[in-house]
């Protein structure tokens, strides 16, 4: 008998979670999610803030601008769309 018969695997998420905050809520069903990383500057080692903006899908529309928000990559939905929308961490 196999052990993955036995016993039930946890399977980990291939899909890349950034955390960021909620900068527009203009369109239906989208968030635009601000996404900042601390990296040393190449040159100088200076650590500087690069920041990123997803669009990502909240079919709740649960988020409101301001809002510290966990997302997942996913497959594409739109043009934009490749994230979605996981859990509101703070209001």
């Amino acid at each position: 008998m196999s052990e993955s018969a036995t016993a039930p695997t946890e399977t980990k998420s291939k899909s890349r979670e950034a955390t960021g905050i909620v900068v527009s809520t203009a369109n239906a069903k989208t968030i635009v999610v601000k996404y900042v990383r601390r990296v040393p500057h190449p040159r100088f080692k200076k650590i500087i803030r690069i920041s990123k903006k997803y669009h990502a899908h909240d079919e709740k529309e649960a988020a409101a601008v301001g809002d510290k928000v966990l997302i997942r990559e996913t497959r594409p939905l739109s043009k934009n769309k490749r994230w979605e929308l996981v859990e509101i961490l703070k209001h």
